[in-house]
């Protein structure tokens, strides 16, 4: 069956089915935002034939969670003429991941510290790189710089409008510092006439950018209750403090509140507000001398947020959501018939609906289920 017969060809609801499950994963990964998500399942459910359900997931990566549901494309006949294709194998509008931020966002810091990038480039193009819809706009943002042999790889379009996006970002941060602004690019190459034999080639005009209008708008910040927003959270919380230790921290999905305990002073404490970047609240209190900290080198993120995502499910909450999750110390003995030692420290995931009916579970570090309370409706 030809391409065209078969884009023709009528779906069924497993058909439609399989593409809202591709939605759902892909929505997971940070590829689409909820608005995208929510048009993109509706065109998904009303499509007649497979060419429309093509259309709906044509710019998304394959989720890995459902890479059995689609299957691979036919290769395309090779054009040595062009590279539309990332180093992933995806073309440079392919839709990026959370992860794929995340990776980014880290090559940026690493540029930073090795003295690539001033602080100013290096806040502009982080705040990009969290905007970022696309692999090839991720891919643009960093490909002047030097990069360790074993940092994760990030694809490659060919042509870099790094430069330009970093202007739009700093101009935007000088006008208003709590919004970036950029500018969607179109590449139009003007063609080169062929040579006469009285005269040498004429020269090829620039590319010349069609910039949109300026908008601002509002840095989103990687929603830390994900294994990679929770990643990117500690990286960045080693780096503003120099360890990962803590009293008590409590995460929601835009941001956590820290205590910690004052750098040379056991007696005292203060707080801080993380919200893509660190800021102190209130003033500083007592602390009792010997409160032991919680030590966050030690969270296995991968289980927790295992954890996490089947949460709900486990604590029987009706159309509820993981809320928040907290990580303190328990240095008084309460919880020890749980099977928690005394001073040693726990995860609490939190989960709840519209109607606050809700439960929690309790967990150790390594993301065993010590207790749950689940919802009894």
């Amino acid at each position: 069956m030809s391409t065209a017969a078969s884009g023709r060809t009528r779906a069924r609801d497993l058909d439609r089915a399989n593409t809202c499950s591709v939605l759902d994963a892909a929505y997971a990964e940070g590829q689409l935002g909820a608005d995208e998500y929510h048009d993109r399942t509706a065109q998904a459910t009303a499509a007649k034939t497979l060419g429309e359900l093509e259309r709906v997931v044509g710019d998304l990566q394959v989720p890995t969670a459902v890479r059995d549901l689609v299957p691979a494309p036919p290769a395309p006949p090779r054009n040595p003429l062009r590279r539309a294709k990332t180093a992933d194998g995806y073309s440079h509008h392919t839709r990026a991941r959370e992860r794929d931020r995340v990776t980014t966002i880290v090559l940026l810091d690493i540029a930073r510290r090795d003295g690539q990038l001033t602080e100013d480039e290096h806040q502009a193009l982080t705040e990009l790189a969290a905007e970022a819809k696309t692999l090839g706009e991720l891919a643009e943002l960093v490909d002047d710089l030097q990069r360790p042999p074993d940092a994760s790889s990030l694809p490659q379009p060919p042509h870099s409008n790094r430069h330009r996006w970093f202007r739009i970002g700093v101009a935007a941060a000088a006008a208003c510092a709590a919004v970036i602004a950029f500018g969607a690019t179109s590449r139009t190459t003007q063609p080169e006439p062929p040579p006469t034999p009285a005269a040498a080639p004429a020269p090829v005009a620039p590319p010349v950018p069609d910039l949109e209008p300026v908008r601002p708008v509002v840095v989103a910040t990687p929603n830390l209750l994900t294994r990679d927003g929770l990643t990117l959270f500690l990286q960045r919380y080693q780096e503003k403090f120099g360890d990962l230790q803590a009293d008590e921290l409590t995460i929601f999905d835009e941001d956590a509140n820290i205590t910690r305990m004052v750098p040379g002073q056991p007696n005292r404490q203060v707080d801080y507000e993380y919200r893509g970047g660190f800021k102190q609240r209130g003033t500083i209190t007592t602390r009792r001398a010997d409160r032991p900290v919680v030590d966050l080198a030690t969270l296995n993120i991968a289980a927790i947020s295992d954890a996490r995502a089947g949460a709900v499910a486990l604590l029987r909450v009706p159309d509820g959501a993981v809320t928040h999750m907290r990580l303190e110390v328990d240095d008084t003995g309460t919880y020890s018939h749980y099977g928690v030692a005394r001073n040693d420290w726990f995860v609490e995931i939190f989960a709840s609906n519209k109607f606050n009916e809700g439960g929690h579970v309790m967990l150790t570090p390594s993301g065993e289920v010590l207790h749950a309370w689940p919802f009894e409706g």
